[in-house]
């Protein structure tokens, strides 16, 4: 038999999870989704989230209560009287009447290894702290943020230049699996779950446009995993100096490399960059509404000579 699942998720992370348990034979009854948002080439256009686009292909149901503080939309989720909610980057923070609207409870898939990592940033932050290892985590949902008991945990290396873009996609397929096995296990009675450790608990805090900004003064490693750690979205970013002026750049990708100067110092024609210890090629950069190109390119065309001094 399969089960009757309701599926709450908004961005593209949330998408291959979706498919997954669709694909396995499980009823989505109703997918739950950030409502349309303004978007397009104007902005002005509401578009709809990316699970909101996968549901409608699959003619599954789409709602997206812009909360559950009302009775109406309390008593809709449990009128779809459904075994079971999977929860994948939602964005809104469930409250008890939905927790428990279901036969068997929420279970959320998290990508971080429980408990570190709670929070809206998993993937940058673990990143930008250097870590070797993440993974995904299915996790019962209870009324904290990322503390309910683990039920299933799947371990992915982070290679050393490795983005946040690239840790992302692994992932969101590595979760849609892990998401499908715990499933058939509940399916089947055979799902338990441990409660997490008190120890390690780190959280892993939005974004901030204010951090995005790259400080060479900091230690090579730490400018570099700051870098990947932020690509592409939300993107760090340093200005050189082109045609005359300063002008804001996003470096998309980096790699750690062997040089000496004050920080800020560029140390050949193609962009190594002193750090307070060692230093970074900058590999990959995008100028304001320009296409990403890797440093020959970029520097063919906007040549930052070894000398060149980036606050």
């Amino acid at each position: 038999m399969a089960l009757r699942i309701i599926f709450m998720g908004t961005p593209e992370f949330s998408v291959a999870t979706l498919k997954a348990l669709h694909a396995a034979g499980h009823e989505i009854v109703a997918a739950y989704s950030q409502p349309p948002r303004p978007g397009g080439r104007r902005g002005l256009d509401l578009q709809p989230s990316p699970v909101q686009k996968a549901a409608e292909e699959l003619q599954i149901e789409v709602r997206h209560p812009l909360n559950f503080k009302g009775e109406e939309d309390r008593a809709a989720f449990r009128a779809l009287n459904a075994d079971v909610a999977v929860v994948v980057a939602y964005g809104l923070l469930l409250p008890e009447a939905i927790l428990t609207g279901t036969r068997y409870g929420c279970y959320n898939g998290h990508a971080s290894l429980l408990p570190r990592w709670r929070g809206a940033a998993p993937i940058q932050r673990a990143i930008m702290a250097g870590d070797r290892e993440t993974g995904m985590m299915v996790m019962k949902m209870d009324k904290g943020l990322d503390t309910g008991p683990v039920a299933l945990t799947r371990r992915v290396e982070i290679a050393p230049d490795m983005t946040a873009g690239e840790l992302h996609d692994v992932l969101s397929v590595v979760g849609a699996d892990a998401m499908v096995e715990a499933m058939a296990k509940l399916e089947a009675g055979a799902l338990t779950t441990m409660p997490q450790s008190d120890d390690g608990v780190l959280y892993a805090a939005k974004i901030d446009k204010a951090e995005t900004r790259v400080d060479f003064a900091r230690p090579a490693a730490e400018v570099h995993n700051h870098i990947r750690g932020l690509s592409p979205f939300p993107g760090a970013w340093t200005e050189l100096p082109i045609g005359g002026k300063l002008e804001r750049v996003k470096l998309q990708t980096s790699t750690t490399g062997e040089g000496r100067g004050a920080p800020g110092d560029v140390l050949d024609d193609e962009l190594l960059v002193a750090c307070a210890d060692g230093a970074v090629r900058l590999t990959r950069l995008q100028k304001a509404g320009g296409k990403p190109l890797d440093v020959a390119d970029f520097v063919r065309g906007t040549p930052i000579p070894r000398g060149t001094v980036i606050a």
